[in-house]
């Protein structure tokens, strides 16, 4: 009986309102989608805001997600879901235990405010039951998003490969700014954005086609330069540079032997 009425979760648009807990960066984002989409929206940075609420979304810390799930569950909320790209659903036992259904959306978008546009953005869903994964495939289609789904085991390693393309891309950037700084050259972030930006669009177009330079060519002679210069002027970042340098040319050779073949 439980799941034939579990079968008939309701729409984003019928499942009013829709709680969404944590007032930060990705609660805000997605509370003004939200209302954009006409969903009957209630934001909160606690819990005062479940009572009624036909699904409840956490927008919290990976870290806090299964404390305020307690709380949540404690109102019965039919639906109960996270936004967290690491966490699976069992962060969210004590809802399920409960009866609810539960489900995960996670925006595959960086949040560096609380105004981001999230329209367009892929997202990545689960649900633990039908029904649950239902909504979650809606809700992420009427936030104007294009949902796509992850396994449960491998949830871990999708959000390292999306800290790669994002988190750690950033640390990579104040590294380089970094390097040019320490030459005296000023407005290092300014000069370096154009390249930054134009690799990111080639990347986008052509994958490992866009990579060029001095790896890409076989300039063997030019890498050893680099790797002199910066035990020079930043030896704590050689280290970097090489593990950098050793999958670029793993990339290089990949790409010419698909060309090849």
């Amino acid at each position: 009986m439980r799941e034939l009425e579990r079968e008939d979760t309701p729409s984003p648009l019928s499942a009013s309102p829709l709680a969404v807990i944590g007032r930060g960066r990705v609660g805000n984002s997605i509370a003004k989608a939200a209302e954009v989409a006409g969903i009957d929206i209630r934001l909160s940075a606690h819990d005062a805001a479940i009572d009624g609420a036909g699904a409840v979304l956490l927008c919290v810390p990976d870290d806090a997600i299964a404390e305020v799930c307690e709380r949540v569950a404690k109102t019965r909320a039919p639906l109960v879901g996270h936004v967290s790209g690491a966490s699976t659903l069992d962060v969210l036992a004590s809802a399920s235990e409960r009866g609810a259904s539960t489900f995960s959306l996670h925006p595959l978008q960086t949040f560096a405010d609380g105004e981001t546009a999230i329209s367009g953005t892929p997202a990545a869903i689960a649900g633990s039951d039908g029904a649950a994964l239902s909504y979650a495939r809606s809700l992420a289609e009427a936030l104007g998003m294009k949902p796509f789904e992850v396994p449960e085991e491998h949830r871990a390693a999708y959000h390292a490969a999306a800290a790669m393309a994002s988190n750690l891309l950033v640390a990579l950037e104040e590294s380089a700014a970094e390097i040019v700084e320490r030459l005296g050259i000023e407005d290092a972030r300014e000069l370096l954005a154009p390249l930054v930006l134009r690799t990111a669009a080639n990347w986008a177009e052509r994958g490992p086609a866009a990579l060029t330079g001095p790896i890409a060519r076989g300039d063997r002679a030019t890498v050893q330069r680099h790797r002199v210069a910066l035990a020079e002027t930043a030896p704590e970042l050689v280290r970097l540079y090489d593990v950098l340098a050793m999958r670029a040319k793993a990339v290089a050779w990949e790409s010419a032997h698909e060309v090849s073949s």
